[in-house]
């Protein structure tokens, strides 16, 4: 089993080292917050079986201590690992690139509702990554959007979001 190392000409946007003290660091505060959740319900064994809380403090327990052994191991016993790379900066740079505009869609949907959000994502995509004319882009999107709308408020009659802010669609008389 061979270790992988940045051999290559890309330079190293984090190492395996710092991937792992920051994913044991996430684990710890998601374990400290479950357990005090679990205790807030009631962690212990009552006359009639166990609490609310039993079995959630007994996982983020675990949790703790698996997360407190990587820890250890990471920020102590493997230092070499600081010179592995997790991932490289031009691999990371084409991660980004989709999920950041994904992260706005999401967002986007909260604000001003899912048709307008899924056809600016998609056409925003088709004239960046995909390298169509604003066109193609334009027509695809915007049918996209209303083939959802079509199908979901208007044959299954399942209301999608509209937006929490300000709805555009409103002055077609979609609320």
């Amino acid at each position: 089993m061979s270790e992988h190392t940045n051999n290559s000409n890309q330079e190293s946007a984090i190492s395996v080292r710092a991937m792992d003290i920051i994913t044991a660091l996430l684990f710890l505060a998601i374990g400290v917050t479950v357990m005090v959740g679990s205790l807030k319900l009631g962690a212990s064994w009552g006359a009639d079986g166990p609490e609310a809380g039993y079995f959630p403090f007994y996982v983020s327990l675990i949790i703790l201590l698996s997360s407190t052994v990587t820890l250890y191991q990471a920020a102590i016993v493997n230092k070499k690992k600081k010179t592995e790379s997790f991932v490289d900066s031009e691999p990371l740079k084409q991660v980004m690139a989709v999920l950041l505009p994904a992260t706005v869609f999401v967002l986007g949907v909260q604000l001003i509702g899912i048709y307008v959000s899924a056809a600016l994502y998609i056409a925003i995509f088709m004239v960046w990554l995909g390298k169509y004319p604003i066109w193609k882009a334009v027509a695809v999107s915007v049918g996209v959007s209303a083939a959802l709308y079509l199908m979901f408020e208007y044959w299954f009659q399942v209301p999608l979001p509209h937006g929490a802010w300000f709805n555009p669609l409103e002055f077609l008389g979609v609320r």
